[in-house]
Protein backbone atom coordinates (compact mmCIF):
# COMPACT_ATOMS: atom_id res chain seq x y z
CA UNK A 1 0.00 0.00 0.00
CA UNK A 2 1.11 3.63 -0.91
CA UNK A 3 2.45 5.54 1.97
CA UNK A 4 0.46 9.19 1.66
CA UNK A 5 0.22 10.07 4.94
CA UNK A 6 2.24 12.25 7.26
CA UNK A 7 2.12 13.77 10.44
CA UNK A 8 -1.20 15.78 10.40
CA UNK A 9 -2.61 13.24 8.79
CA UNK A 10 -2.41 10.54 10.93
CA UNK A 11 -3.17 13.24 13.44
CA UNK A 12 -6.69 13.45 11.80
CA UNK A 13 -7.28 9.92 11.53
CA UNK A 14 -6.89 8.84 15.29
CA UNK A 15 -8.82 12.23 16.49
CA UNK A 16 -11.33 11.33 14.16
CA UNK A 17 -11.51 7.59 15.76
CA UNK A 18 -11.86 8.87 18.97
CA UNK A 19 -14.50 11.52 17.91
CA UNK A 20 -14.02 14.20 20.59
CA UNK A 21 -17.10 15.78 19.71
CA UNK A 22 -19.79 12.59 19.43
CA UNK A 23 -18.16 11.54 22.83
CA UNK A 24 -19.23 14.99 24.44
CA UNK A 25 -21.96 15.21 22.61
CA UNK A 26 -23.15 11.79 23.87
CA UNK A 27 -20.59 10.40 26.43
CA UNK A 28 -20.85 13.57 29.20
CA UNK A 29 -24.64 12.72 29.85
CA UNK A 30 -24.54 9.09 30.28
CA UNK A 31 -20.95 9.55 32.13
CA UNK A 32 -22.63 12.37 34.59
CA UNK A 33 -25.33 9.56 35.39
CA UNK A 34 -22.56 7.91 36.85
CA UNK A 35 -19.73 10.17 38.35
CA UNK A 36 -22.05 12.80 39.33
CA UNK A 37 -20.49 16.56 38.82
CA UNK A 38 -16.93 15.08 38.45
CA UNK A 39 -16.94 14.86 34.59
CA UNK A 40 -13.54 16.19 34.55
CA UNK A 41 -11.84 14.24 37.18
CA UNK A 42 -12.56 11.18 35.48
CA UNK A 43 -11.90 12.21 31.89
CA UNK A 44 -8.24 13.10 33.52
CA UNK A 45 -8.22 9.72 35.63
CA UNK A 46 -8.86 7.57 32.21
CA UNK A 47 -6.59 9.82 30.28
CA UNK A 48 -3.31 8.12 32.50
CA UNK A 49 -3.31 4.76 31.83
CA UNK A 50 -4.26 5.46 28.08
CA UNK A 51 -1.38 7.94 27.94
CA UNK A 52 0.47 5.17 29.30
CA UNK A 53 -0.54 2.43 26.69
CA UNK A 54 -0.07 4.93 24.23
CA UNK A 55 3.76 4.71 24.84
CA UNK A 56 4.10 0.80 24.25
CA UNK A 57 2.07 1.27 21.07
CA UNK A 58 4.59 4.21 20.09
CA UNK A 59 7.31 2.29 20.67
CA UNK A 60 6.24 -1.26 19.01
CA UNK A 61 5.36 1.30 15.95
CA UNK A 62 8.53 2.20 15.47
CA UNK A 63 10.28 -0.92 15.35
CA UNK A 64 7.60 -3.04 13.78
CA UNK A 65 5.38 -0.71 11.94
CA UNK A 66 2.21 -3.01 10.85
CA UNK A 67 -1.32 -2.86 9.30
CA UNK A 68 -2.25 -5.59 11.83
CA UNK A 69 -0.73 -3.15 14.85
CA UNK A 70 -1.57 -4.70 18.14
CA UNK A 71 -2.95 -8.05 16.76
CA UNK A 72 0.28 -8.99 15.42
CA UNK A 73 2.54 -7.63 18.23
CA UNK A 74 0.63 -9.40 21.04
CA UNK A 75 0.77 -12.36 18.73
CA UNK A 76 4.41 -12.30 17.92
CA UNK A 77 5.50 -11.55 21.62
CA UNK A 78 3.12 -13.26 24.10
CA UNK A 79 0.75 -16.03 22.20
CA UNK A 80 -0.61 -16.38 18.59
CA UNK A 81 -3.86 -17.12 20.09
CA UNK A 82 -3.94 -13.81 22.40
CA UNK A 83 -2.85 -12.04 19.24
CA UNK A 84 -5.50 -13.42 16.97
CA UNK A 85 -8.00 -12.65 20.17
CA UNK A 86 -6.62 -8.86 20.63
CA UNK A 87 -7.29 -8.71 16.63
CA UNK A 88 -10.60 -9.98 16.84
CA UNK A 89 -12.23 -8.26 19.58
CA UNK A 90 -10.64 -4.83 17.93
CA UNK A 91 -12.48 -6.06 15.13
CA UNK A 92 -15.78 -7.03 16.08
CA UNK A 93 -15.88 -3.98 19.11
CA UNK A 94 -15.58 -1.51 15.49
CA UNK A 95 -18.05 -2.88 13.92
CA UNK A 96 -20.52 -2.72 17.03
CA UNK A 97 -19.36 0.62 17.41
CA UNK A 98 -20.01 1.25 13.49
CA UNK A 99 -23.52 -0.02 14.20
CA UNK A 100 -24.37 2.16 16.63
CA UNK A 101 -22.54 4.83 15.56
CA UNK A 102 -25.33 4.93 12.31
CA UNK A 103 -28.01 5.41 14.48
CA UNK A 104 -26.12 8.35 16.22
CA UNK A 105 -25.91 9.92 12.85
CA UNK A 106 -28.97 9.49 12.12
CA UNK A 107 -30.36 10.67 15.31
CA UNK A 108 -28.42 13.89 15.05
CA UNK A 109 -29.81 14.41 11.20
CA UNK A 110 -33.44 13.91 12.68
CA UNK A 111 -32.55 16.66 15.16
CA UNK A 112 -31.26 19.08 12.80
CA UNK A 113 -34.54 18.54 10.95
CA UNK A 114 -36.73 19.56 13.39
CA UNK A 115 -34.72 22.34 14.12
CA UNK A 116 -35.03 23.14 10.49
CA UNK A 117 -39.17 22.67 11.27
CA UNK A 118 -39.20 19.77 9.11
CA UNK A 119 -41.01 17.44 11.45
CA UNK A 120 -42.18 14.94 8.94
CA UNK A 121 -41.74 13.01 5.57
CA UNK A 122 -44.76 11.32 3.70
CA UNK A 123 -47.16 11.35 6.68
CA UNK A 124 -44.39 9.48 8.83
CA UNK A 125 -43.24 11.87 12.09
CA UNK A 126 -39.38 11.79 12.55
CA UNK A 127 -38.24 10.68 15.63
CA UNK A 128 -34.86 11.36 16.88
CA UNK A 129 -34.76 8.88 19.75
CA UNK A 130 -36.42 5.98 17.09
CA UNK A 131 -33.50 3.39 16.19
CA UNK A 132 -35.71 2.41 13.24
CA UNK A 133 -35.42 5.83 11.74
CA UNK A 134 -31.94 6.49 12.29
CA UNK A 135 -30.27 3.61 11.56
CA UNK A 136 -31.88 3.44 8.59
CA UNK A 137 -31.00 7.24 7.21
CA UNK A 138 -27.48 6.82 9.39
CA UNK A 139 -26.80 4.01 7.33
CA UNK A 140 -26.91 5.85 4.20
CA UNK A 141 -23.93 7.61 5.99
CA UNK A 142 -22.31 4.36 6.59
CA UNK A 143 -22.20 3.33 2.86
CA UNK A 144 -21.15 6.66 1.50
CA UNK A 145 -17.93 7.18 4.18
CA UNK A 146 -16.69 3.39 2.89
CA UNK A 147 -16.89 4.42 -0.69
CA UNK A 148 -14.62 7.51 0.29
CA UNK A 149 -12.29 4.97 1.99
CA UNK A 150 -12.06 3.01 -0.58
CA UNK A 151 -11.25 6.06 -2.95
CA UNK A 152 -8.10 6.54 -0.56
CA UNK A 153 -6.52 7.74 2.61
CA UNK A 154 -5.30 11.18 1.20
CA UNK A 155 -8.84 11.93 0.48
CA UNK A 156 -10.29 10.25 3.08
CA UNK A 157 -7.53 12.41 5.38
CA UNK A 158 -8.90 15.60 3.72
CA UNK A 159 -12.08 14.95 4.29
CA UNK A 160 -11.35 14.12 8.03
CA UNK A 161 -9.24 17.46 8.76
CA UNK A 162 -12.06 19.67 7.03
CA UNK A 163 -14.62 18.26 9.42
CA UNK A 164 -12.50 18.23 12.33
CA UNK A 165 -11.22 21.93 11.67
CA UNK A 166 -15.49 22.76 11.93
CA UNK A 167 -15.97 20.37 14.59
CA UNK A 168 -13.22 22.07 17.01
CA UNK A 169 -14.28 25.23 16.01
CA UNK A 170 -17.61 24.86 16.97
CA UNK A 171 -16.76 22.72 20.12
CA UNK A 172 -14.30 25.71 21.20
CA UNK A 173 -16.96 28.53 20.50
CA UNK A 174 -19.25 26.73 22.83
CA UNK A 175 -17.63 25.56 25.46
CA UNK A 176 -15.51 28.63 25.90
CA UNK A 177 -18.75 31.08 26.04
CA UNK A 178 -20.56 28.53 28.68
CA UNK A 179 -17.55 28.76 31.10
CA UNK A 180 -18.30 32.21 31.40
CA UNK A 181 -22.11 32.21 30.44
CA UNK A 182 -23.11 29.54 32.62
CA UNK A 183 -24.80 30.51 35.61
CA UNK A 184 -23.69 27.34 37.99
CA UNK A 185 -21.21 28.15 40.64
CA UNK A 186 -17.56 26.63 40.06
CA UNK A 187 -16.01 24.12 41.90
CA UNK A 188 -12.70 22.57 42.44
CA UNK A 189 -14.19 19.43 43.39
CA UNK A 190 -15.00 18.77 39.87
CA UNK A 191 -11.89 17.72 39.05
CA UNK A 192 -10.83 15.88 42.43
CA UNK A 193 -10.92 12.05 41.68
CA UNK A 194 -11.27 11.09 45.55
CA UNK A 195 -14.38 12.75 45.37
CA UNK A 196 -16.27 10.36 43.55
CA UNK A 197 -18.99 8.35 44.50
CA UNK A 198 -18.15 5.12 45.19
CA UNK A 199 -15.56 2.42 43.50
CA UNK A 200 -18.15 1.22 41.53
CA UNK A 201 -18.89 4.61 40.39
CA UNK A 202 -15.13 4.94 39.45
CA UNK A 203 -15.01 1.73 37.42
CA UNK A 204 -18.38 2.04 35.14
CA UNK A 205 -16.71 6.35 34.58
CA UNK A 206 -13.02 4.72 34.03
CA UNK A 207 -14.60 2.28 31.45
CA UNK A 208 -16.62 4.60 29.86
CA UNK A 209 -13.84 7.49 29.48
CA UNK A 210 -11.66 4.83 28.43
CA UNK A 211 -14.05 4.38 26.07
CA UNK A 212 -14.32 7.79 24.82
CA UNK A 213 -10.35 7.96 24.36
CA UNK A 214 -11.01 4.50 22.34
CA UNK A 215 -9.26 5.26 18.56
CA UNK A 216 -6.13 6.83 18.85
CA UNK A 217 -4.78 3.81 17.84
CA UNK A 218 -6.11 4.00 14.61
CA UNK A 219 -3.30 5.70 13.06
CA UNK A 220 -0.74 2.53 13.74
CA UNK A 221 -3.32 0.33 11.86
CA UNK A 222 -2.08 2.71 8.64
CA UNK A 223 1.66 2.74 10.03
CA UNK A 224 2.74 1.06 6.45
CA UNK A 225 1.43 3.80 4.51
CA UNK A 226 2.70 6.59 7.02
CA UNK A 227 5.81 8.07 5.52
CA UNK A 228 7.81 7.87 8.64
CA UNK A 229 6.98 5.62 11.38
CA UNK A 230 7.60 8.32 13.97
CA UNK A 231 4.69 10.53 12.52
CA UNK A 232 1.63 7.79 13.56
CA UNK A 233 3.37 7.57 17.16
CA UNK A 234 3.01 11.61 16.97
CA UNK A 235 0.17 11.76 15.37
CA UNK A 236 -1.55 9.50 18.19
CA UNK A 237 0.16 11.54 20.72
CA UNK A 238 -0.87 14.26 19.32
CA UNK A 239 -4.61 13.51 19.03
CA UNK A 240 -4.82 11.66 22.80
CA UNK A 241 -3.65 15.49 24.17
CA UNK A 242 -6.20 17.64 22.37
CA UNK A 243 -8.66 15.05 23.23
CA UNK A 244 -7.61 15.54 26.99
CA UNK A 245 -7.80 19.40 26.50
CA UNK A 246 -11.17 18.96 24.99
CA UNK A 247 -13.33 16.70 27.41
CA UNK A 248 -11.76 19.06 30.37
CA UNK A 249 -13.20 22.28 28.83
CA UNK A 250 -16.03 20.27 27.59
CA UNK A 251 -16.61 18.96 30.85
CA UNK A 252 -16.50 21.88 32.95
CA UNK A 253 -18.68 23.86 30.17
CA UNK A 254 -21.30 21.35 30.39
CA UNK A 255 -20.97 21.81 34.49
CA UNK A 256 -21.45 25.51 34.55
CA UNK A 257 -24.07 25.79 32.06
CA UNK A 258 -26.23 22.94 33.16
CA UNK A 259 -28.07 21.72 36.09
CA UNK A 260 -27.03 18.32 37.26
CA UNK A 261 -30.25 16.62 36.65
CA UNK A 262 -30.47 18.17 32.75
CA UNK A 263 -27.03 17.33 32.39
CA UNK A 264 -28.03 13.45 33.14
CA UNK A 265 -31.56 13.38 31.80
CA UNK A 266 -30.22 14.54 28.21
CA UNK A 267 -27.94 11.98 27.91
CA UNK A 268 -27.27 10.95 24.27
CA UNK A 269 -29.13 14.67 23.06
CA UNK A 270 -26.64 16.84 25.73
CA UNK A 271 -24.81 18.35 23.09
CA UNK A 272 -27.99 19.68 21.30
CA UNK A 273 -29.62 20.56 24.71
CA UNK A 274 -26.23 22.51 25.79
CA UNK A 275 -26.24 24.21 22.43
CA UNK A 276 -30.03 25.53 23.19
CA UNK A 277 -29.41 26.50 26.27
CA UNK A 278 -26.33 29.00 25.46
CA UNK A 279 -28.03 30.67 21.90
CA UNK A 280 -31.06 30.82 19.83
CA UNK A 281 -31.70 29.57 16.38
CA UNK A 282 -29.87 29.37 13.44
CA UNK A 283 -26.46 29.60 15.73
CA UNK A 284 -27.73 26.84 18.22
CA UNK A 285 -27.69 24.13 15.82
CA UNK A 286 -24.29 24.32 15.03
CA UNK A 287 -23.53 22.05 18.14
CA UNK A 288 -25.83 19.60 16.40
CA UNK A 289 -23.86 19.62 12.76
CA UNK A 290 -20.70 19.34 14.68
CA UNK A 291 -21.98 15.91 16.39
CA UNK A 292 -23.48 15.14 12.63
CA UNK A 293 -19.44 15.77 11.13
CA UNK A 294 -18.21 13.61 14.22
CA UNK A 295 -20.57 11.02 13.36
CA UNK A 296 -19.96 10.58 9.57
CA UNK A 297 -15.99 11.64 10.44
CA UNK A 298 -15.89 8.53 12.93
CA UNK A 299 -17.76 6.00 11.15
CA UNK A 300 -15.10 6.66 7.81
CA UNK A 301 -12.05 6.44 10.57
CA UNK A 302 -13.67 2.76 11.94
CA UNK A 303 -13.90 1.74 8.27
CA UNK A 304 -10.01 2.63 7.47
CA UNK A 305 -8.12 0.73 10.12
CA UNK A 306 -10.59 -1.88 10.29
CA UNK A 307 -9.98 -3.06 6.66
CA UNK A 308 -6.49 -2.91 7.34
CA UNK A 309 -6.31 -5.31 10.60
CA UNK A 310 -8.10 -7.88 8.66
CA UNK A 311 -5.91 -7.11 5.68
CA UNK A 312 -3.23 -8.06 7.88
CA UNK A 313 -4.68 -10.90 9.10
CA UNK A 314 -5.62 -12.21 5.41
CA UNK A 315 -2.16 -11.64 4.35
CA UNK A 316 -1.12 -14.03 7.41
CA UNK A 317 -3.73 -16.66 6.10
CA UNK A 318 -5.60 -16.68 9.79
CA UNK A 319 -8.97 -15.08 7.14
CA UNK A 320 -8.95 -15.71 3.57
CA UNK A 321 -8.16 -13.91 0.86
CA UNK A 322 -10.78 -11.88 0.24
CA UNK A 323 -9.24 -9.59 2.53
CA UNK A 324 -6.41 -9.53 0.85
CA UNK A 325 -7.46 -7.95 -2.11
CA UNK A 326 -6.47 -4.31 -3.31
CA UNK A 327 -8.35 -1.86 -5.47
CA UNK A 328 -6.22 -2.12 -8.55
CA UNK A 329 -6.16 1.91 -9.01
CA UNK A 330 -6.71 3.01 -5.26
CA UNK A 331 -3.99 0.30 -4.15
CA UNK A 332 -6.50 0.36 -1.22
CA UNK A 333 -8.05 -2.80 0.72
CA UNK A 334 -11.75 -2.21 -1.42
CA UNK A 335 -12.96 -5.63 -0.95
CA UNK A 336 -12.79 -5.59 2.63
CA UNK A 337 -13.73 -2.56 3.29
CA UNK A 338 -16.84 -2.85 2.19
CA UNK A 339 -17.08 -6.23 3.62
CA UNK A 340 -16.84 -4.94 7.07
CA UNK A 341 -19.29 -2.25 5.92
CA UNK A 342 -21.85 -5.00 5.01
CA UNK A 343 -21.46 -6.51 7.89
CA UNK A 344 -21.81 -3.38 10.10
CA UNK A 345 -25.13 -2.72 8.16
CA UNK A 346 -26.67 -6.19 9.07
CA UNK A 347 -25.34 -5.95 12.47
CA UNK A 348 -27.46 -2.15 12.48
CA UNK A 349 -30.35 -4.02 11.22
CA UNK A 350 -30.07 -6.17 13.86
CA UNK A 351 -29.77 -3.76 16.74
CA UNK A 352 -33.08 -2.50 15.63
CA UNK A 353 -34.84 -4.92 18.64
CA UNK A 354 -33.36 -1.97 20.99
CA UNK A 355 -36.40 0.48 20.52
CA UNK A 356 -34.76 3.56 21.71
CA UNK A 357 -31.37 5.37 21.13
CA UNK A 358 -30.14 5.85 24.48
CA UNK A 359 -30.65 2.59 25.63
CA UNK A 360 -29.19 1.35 22.60
CA UNK A 361 -25.49 3.54 23.25
CA UNK A 362 -25.52 2.72 26.97
CA UNK A 363 -25.54 -1.16 26.04
CA UNK A 364 -23.10 -0.60 23.23
CA UNK A 365 -20.71 1.67 25.11
CA UNK A 366 -20.03 -0.80 28.32
CA UNK A 367 -19.77 -3.36 26.47
CA UNK A 368 -17.28 -2.07 23.78
CA UNK A 369 -15.79 -0.12 27.22
CA UNK A 370 -14.69 -3.58 28.83
CA UNK A 371 -13.21 -4.91 25.39
CA UNK A 372 -10.96 -2.26 24.63
CA UNK A 373 -9.81 -2.56 28.01
CA UNK A 374 -9.22 -5.86 27.43
CA UNK A 375 -7.01 -5.92 24.23
CA UNK A 376 -5.11 -2.26 25.09
CA UNK A 377 -4.18 -4.46 28.19
CA UNK A 378 -2.56 -6.72 25.84
CA UNK A 379 -1.11 -4.86 24.00
CA UNK A 380 1.03 -3.15 26.47
CA UNK A 381 1.58 -5.81 28.29
CA UNK A 382 3.42 -7.19 25.31
CA UNK A 383 5.72 -3.77 25.09
CA UNK A 384 6.77 -4.53 28.70
CA UNK A 385 7.61 -8.12 27.67
CA UNK A 386 9.34 -7.15 24.02
CA UNK A 387 11.21 -4.06 25.67
CA UNK A 388 11.84 -6.17 29.02
CA UNK A 389 15.76 -5.17 28.48
CA UNK A 390 16.02 -1.53 28.56
CA UNK A 391 14.93 -1.53 32.08
CA UNK A 392 18.87 -1.99 32.27
CA UNK A 393 20.22 -0.61 29.23
CA UNK A 394 18.16 2.60 29.28
CA UNK A 395 16.13 3.31 32.21
CA UNK A 396 14.25 6.38 31.24
CA UNK A 397 13.03 4.24 27.59
CA UNK A 398 12.28 1.15 30.17
CA UNK A 399 10.02 3.42 31.87
CA UNK A 400 8.05 4.93 28.67
CA UNK A 401 8.04 1.47 27.17
CA UNK A 402 7.75 -1.30 30.03
CA UNK A 403 6.64 0.52 33.84
CA UNK A 404 3.86 2.95 32.05
CA UNK A 405 2.31 0.14 29.72
CA UNK A 406 1.89 -2.12 32.83
CA UNK A 407 0.64 0.24 35.24
CA UNK A 408 -1.77 1.23 32.60
CA UNK A 409 -2.80 -2.46 31.48
CA UNK A 410 -3.23 -2.74 35.53
CA UNK A 411 -5.27 -0.23 36.06
CA UNK A 412 -7.59 -1.11 33.15
CA UNK A 413 -7.38 -4.48 34.15
CA UNK A 414 -8.93 -3.76 37.64
CA UNK A 415 -11.71 -1.25 36.45
CA UNK A 416 -12.88 -3.63 33.80
CA UNK A 417 -13.26 -6.62 35.41
CA UNK A 418 -14.85 -4.67 37.89
CA UNK A 419 -17.41 -3.47 36.00
CA UNK A 420 -18.18 -7.30 34.31
CA UNK A 421 -18.60 -8.30 37.99
CA UNK A 422 -20.97 -5.95 38.93
CA UNK A 423 -22.71 -6.89 35.55
CA UNK A 424 -22.98 -9.94 36.91
CA UNK A 425 -24.19 -9.42 40.25
CA UNK A 426 -26.39 -6.62 39.53
CA UNK A 427 -29.45 -9.18 37.68
CA UNK A 428 -30.53 -12.74 38.44
CA UNK A 429 -31.86 -13.18 34.82
CA UNK A 430 -31.18 -12.80 31.43
CA UNK A 431 -33.34 -10.16 29.88
CA UNK A 432 -32.69 -8.70 26.31
CA UNK A 433 -32.62 -4.82 27.69
CA UNK A 434 -29.86 -2.15 28.06
CA UNK A 435 -30.12 -1.82 32.19
CA UNK A 436 -29.95 -5.81 32.32
CA UNK A 437 -26.56 -6.59 33.98
CA UNK A 438 -26.35 -10.43 32.51
CA UNK A 439 -27.43 -8.71 29.06
CA UNK A 440 -24.20 -6.01 28.84
CA UNK A 441 -22.28 -8.92 30.45
CA UNK A 442 -22.92 -10.98 27.63
CA UNK A 443 -22.41 -8.86 24.58
CA UNK A 444 -18.52 -8.66 25.38
CA UNK A 445 -18.30 -12.17 26.94
CA UNK A 446 -19.72 -13.37 23.30
CA UNK A 447 -17.30 -10.91 21.28
CA UNK A 448 -14.12 -12.81 22.98
CA UNK A 449 -15.79 -16.39 23.09
CA UNK A 450 -16.51 -15.72 19.68
CA UNK A 451 -12.81 -15.37 18.57
CA UNK A 452 -12.03 -18.94 19.89
CA UNK A 453 -13.42 -21.12 17.04
CA UNK A 454 -12.50 -18.46 14.54
CA UNK A 455 -9.08 -19.06 15.91
CA UNK A 456 -9.33 -23.03 16.07
CA UNK A 457 -10.25 -22.48 12.40
CA UNK A 458 -7.20 -20.54 11.06
CA UNK A 459 -4.65 -23.08 13.08
CA UNK A 460 -5.97 -26.35 12.03
CA UNK A 461 -8.01 -25.82 9.16
CA UNK A 462 -6.50 -22.79 7.55
CA UNK A 463 -2.82 -24.09 8.67
CA UNK A 464 -2.15 -20.63 8.57
CA UNK A 465 1.83 -20.25 9.47
CA UNK A 466 0.87 -17.18 11.82
CA UNK A 467 0.69 -19.99 14.82
CA UNK A 468 3.83 -21.44 14.21
CA UNK A 469 6.47 -20.46 16.51
CA UNK A 470 9.06 -18.99 14.29
CA UNK A 471 5.65 -16.89 12.59
CA UNK A 472 4.44 -15.22 15.20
Amino acid sequence: MRKSLGLLDGAAIAASSTAATSSIGIGLGLMAGVVGLHLPAIMLLAFLPVLAIAGGYGRLNAVDPDAGSNYRWVGRTLSPWLGFLTGWVNTVGTVVFMAYTTTVTGSSIIQLLDQAHLRSVAGLRLDADSTVQCTLLGLLVLIGAALVAVRGLDLAARLQKALLVFEYAVLLGFCGYGLFAGDQPFSWQWYNPFDLPSFAALAQGMVLAVFCYWGFESVFSVGEEVRDPRDASRGGLLALVVMLLLFLLAGTAFQRVLPFDELADNGAHGLTYFGTALARQPLAALPLIALMFSAVASLQAAVIPTARGLYAMGRDGVLGPVWTRLHPRHATPAAGTLLITGIAVALALGSLAIPTVNDLITAAVNAIGIVVALYYALTAIAAAVRFRGLLRTSPWEGLRAVVGPLLGAAALLVVGGYLAWQCYDSADHFELAADNGWFELSVPVLMIVTGLPAAAWSRWRRRSPYFLPDAS
